[in-house]
């Protein structure tokens, strides 16, 4: 009986987690899965947008399935180089300044060049203005630190650094003792790692799955468009592997393997979402049937992009999305189990 290698999914997730990739520049990060997938034995071809795609021929090949995970992370860019020699950022995806104030962050130059620096608030000494605390954290008030002896807009500039270039977060990458795993960009760094697995167990064990199977590594779904291009004709059934969103009035945990009925814009497949529901049942996988408020996913850009498609979405629960997450070995390993469940059924 399969049993999901989870300290596989931990050595990747680790791996990946610290190859920076902000939507927009995802480069590097895809170059990593392309040769693992090529160590795995998976030929890949790379669409013109970067989508990384892997095909395993299965028994039908007259209809195939989709599944689609996306590699790249909130981030942000240099918005303006301030008279101070602090760098004001634009942001890329959604979320608050809050959420990163206080982070390590990596500036990317034209010419590949890092450095490094600090999100603060402007007003970021207590013991020099009162409204530290007050002050709102937004685009306006908010400024990297360099870790450069840069006090002016020249200092910074004759390092290389220019309006336009990528910064990402340190995603400080930990697994508990207890089995929490705690990161930046578990969303959906975790659905990457889940997905090489269960390839990986496809691939060593020899396995021919009963249809066609397409997997994409999507790179701009933070920004919007991932999953809404590079879908194969003959893709009836699409499956977007990403965080289950915890919070209050949810029912997802960190524990489960967490399947969507509706996001923010509208219902999943109903069919595929009963389907995924037996097969989770008949494992006896811990599972949560969820709805998450304010969502999209690869599977919806491909529906809005118009393709014919039934679409679904499961993965692990995640809490604190889109900012420092958390999820716990057992989310991993039930999401890897339903979805190798899953891509094994007719």
């Amino acid at each position: 009986m399969y049993k999901p290698n989870v300290d596989y999914i931990i050595k990747q997730l680790i791996t990946i987690c610290n190859i920076p990739s902000p939507s927009g520049n995802t480069g590097k990060v895809t170059a990593y899965l392309e040769a693992e997938l090529d160590n795995l034995g998976m030929r890949t071809t790379l669409s013109n947008k970067g989508t990384l795609i892997a095909t395993l021929t299965g028994t039908n090949s007259k209809i195939h399935r989709t599944v689609a995970v996306h590699v790249d992370t909130l981030g942000a860019m240099v918005k303006e180089i301030k008279q101070n020699g602090r760098l004001r950022l634009s942001p890329i995806g959604s979320y608050g300044w809050g959420s990163v104030e206080g982070e390590t962050c990596f500036i990317e130059t034209h010419s590949s060049t890092i450095f490094t620096g600090t999100i603060l608030n402007t007003h970021a000494s207590a013991h020099v203005y009162k409204d530290y605390i007050e002050q709102k954290r937004n685009e306006e008030n908010m400024e990297v630190r360099l870790d450069e002896k840069a006090v002016n807009s020249k200092d910074v500039r004759s390092l290389g650094i220019e309006v336009g270039d990528f910064v990402s977060f340190e995603p400080r990458t930990r697994v508990s003792q207890s089995g929490f795993v705690c990161s930046r960009h578990l969303d959906d760094k975790a659905g990457v790692a889940i997905l090489l697995e269960v390839i990986r167990y496809f691939k060593e064990q020899a396995i021919t799955l009963p249809y066609t199977t397409n997997f994409i590594f999507s790179n701009n779904e933070e920004v919007g468009y991932g999953g809404n291009s590079s879908i194969s004709p003959e893709t009836k059934e699409f499956l977007a592997i990403d965080m289950g969103a915890i919070g209050e009035g949810q029912a997802t945990d960190e524990f489960c393997v967490s399947i969507c009925a509706k996001d923010s814009l509208g219902p999943y497949h109903y069919e595929l979402r009963k389907k995924l529901v037996d097969l989770a049942l008949a494992n006896k996988t811990h599972f949560k049937v969820d709805i998450y408020p304010d969502y999209f996913s690869d599977a919806t850009s491909a529906l809005r992009a118009g393709y014919d498609i039934v679409h679904g979405l499961i993965g692990p629960g995640i809490d604190a999305s889109h900012g420092y997450e958390r999820t716990h070995k057992e989310a991993l390993y039930n999401t890897a189990w339903l979805l190798l469940s899953y891509l094994g059924s007719k």
